[in-house]
């Protein structure tokens, strides 16, 4: 592995999960399915930093680097790696989410639904099952 290209974050209240709806388009990967908040590095950010602003971006959401609550560091099939991060987030601060620009729409999700549904990112499933065995 080379180097770190990006992040995602599950954001958790209640056993539900922050998603969103990707585009319908051709040009992206995993077009039209369920996703987490997150998103590519630019420039010589670190991975807290990358994450942070990805929330910010997709979400208007902010988030201290205190309430990461775990990482995991992964290798992507390109050959770099990338990080899952998790934390809780509050119902007041759901209120106070402004989508983006990126997806058709936001809600919370419970962990069980995204875990089962077909149209979530498989890869992001396998992360949030290791998240869960470790959070047990």
């Amino acid at each position: 592995m080379t180097e770190f290209s990006g992040c995602k974050l599950a954001l958790i209240l209640n056993g539900k999960l922050l998603v969103y709806k990707r585009d319908f388009s051709d040009s992206i990967p995993f077009s039209g399915m369920y996703d987490l908040p997150g998103g590519g590095r630019e420039g010589e950010e670190s991975p807290v930093e990358c994450v942070l602003r990805e929330l910010e971006e997709e979400f208007g959401l902010q988030v201290s680097e205190e309430r990461l609550s775990y990482c995991e560091k992964y290798a992507l099939s390109s050959g770099s790696y990338g990080y899952f991060y998790a934390a809780k987030i509050c119902e007041e601060e759901l209120n106070m989410i402004s989508f983006g620009n990126e997806g058709v729409s936001w809600q919370m999700m419970s962990i069980h639904d995204y875990l089962s549904k077909t149209d979530s990112i498989p890869h992001l499933k396998e992360r949030i099952h290791k998240y869960l065995e470790r959070a047990l």
